[in-house]
């Protein structure tokens, strides 16, 4: 089901870039149609303004005023602008142009060149000489540069448009599937409310038959354990607390508790205990997690044998703490795949250990969790950066 999901989803994709494209192919054609169209009529009416100019230099008199037509045609100069220079390039007339332009001589030249190449230059022959003709360098209106460029802006909106409804889109989901895994979390804390306290029940029964105190402690150790895993589920999407709190001390309760519970052919070393304290802004509930999740993958990792180390390192801003260990390691381009939700390279597992440690780190706490180091059938380091703090007040 999932596969055919997958598919249905790609298909869409393609077929709404497929339709996208094709919107932008053909807004492309009918602008450059339309611009062609206007650029023939623009040329069409700057030939017949220089048709008029000599008719009326054919009049002896220069009376041609007394043809409304032509009068019509050589007082409109509408919006195309142009110069009519002579034959030695000298600038008789110009319209729409900047002084500017026309009084620096690099920049004429940069224009008359540009026009040019746009529109062919049109010559307007005198009737009594040709020695004396006068040359339109002409360009093209705004109207028509905007057409040009228009199906870009066009393409450029539905493309801002396109990202922003995937935004939305992608945010809308990620909140549903949020409050859905919020859901759950608070569901299964509640469901395993009933057992834990069941269990609490038993073991002071066992107590009570004599049972071997040392194994029966373990029990309590253990249904412990299982009862801050509750307390974690029912704080997820509540709002979280954060306090100071001494950052050897709690990375190392998870090492001790794990300790007594990974194979023989494993060793699990820790430098907290024998460093100077550090302190961090910490929620320990959520934060043991963070720990104890990193410390399960490097387990995995290993199948049954080798090591794994945890390390407390700090400057003056920040404190690291770093879980290594030799197992399989990881391909570099899944560096930081692993943190995104139901990504597992496991075949049991619905990837989302990780995931969440990430939202602990990053969100809750302000700091920063990443694989640092990692080779394929050497191992992985993961380290955690988190912001250290001085004082049992501090909230800096």
């Amino acid at each position: 089901m999932n596969r055919i999901r997958k598919i249905l989803s790609f298909r869409n994709r393609v077929v709404a870039i497929i339709i996208g494209t094709a919107i932008a192919v053909l807004s492309l054609l009918f602008t450059n149609d339309m611009a062609r169209h206007l650029r023939e009529k623009e040329q069409h009416d700057v030939e017949l303004w220089a048709r008029a100019m000599e008719r009326v230099n054919r009049d002896a008199m220069g009376d041609y005023m007394g043809d409304p037509l032509i009068a019509s045609i050589v007082n409109n100069r509408n919006n195309i602008p142009f110069i009519i220079t002579d034959e030695n390039l000298n600038v008789i007339s110009s319209h729409l142009i900047s002084d500017r332009q026309i009084d620096t001589p690099q920049r004429l030249r940069r224009t008359l060149d540009s026009f040019a190449s746009t529109n062919t230059p049109i010559v307007i022959r005198f009737w009594w000489t040709n020695d004396h003709n006068h040359i339109i360098f002409y360009g093209q209106s705004h109207l028509l540069k905007s057409l040009y460029y228009f199906p870009y802006i066009q393409i450029l909106v539905i493309f801002v448009f396109g990202v922003m409804v995937f935004i939305t889109f992608r945010s809308t989901k990620q909140d549903e599937q949020n409050r859905v895994w919020i859901g759950l979390a608070k569901e299964t804390a509640h469901q395993l409310g009933t057992p834990t306290s069941s269990l609490l029940g038993w073991i002071e029964y066992l107590r009570s038959q004599g049972v071997d105190p040392e194994a029966v402690g373990e029990m309590q150790k253990d249904l412990t354990h299982l009862m801050k895993i509750v307390d974690r589920f029912s704080k997820i999407g509540s709002e979280t607390t954060l306090a100071p709190a001494n950052v050897n001390e709690v990375v190392g309760e998870s090492v001790m508790y794990f300790r007594k519970r990974i194979p023989r052919n494993v060793t699990l070393d820790y430098n907290g205990l024998a460093t100077a304290p550090v302190q961090a802004n910490l929620n320990v509930a959520l934060f043991e997690w963070v720990v104890e999740n990193l410390m399960k993958n490097a387990l995995d990792a290993l199948q049954g044998h080798g090591n794994i180390d945890v390390c407390i390192s700090s400057d003056d801003k920040k404190v690291w703490i770093d879980v290594k260990d030799t197992g399989k390691g990881i391909a570099k381009n899944n560096w930081k795949r692993i943190f995104e939700p139901g990504f597992t390279t496991k075949t049991r597992g619905w990837g989302l250990g990780l995931s969440l440690s990430r939202r602990i780190v990053e969100e809750y706490h302000g700091g920063r969790i990443a694989v640092t180091e990692s080779e394929i059938g050497k191992g992985t380091n993961i380290r955690i950066t988190l912001k250290r703090t001085y004082g049992a007040d501090s909230n800096a």
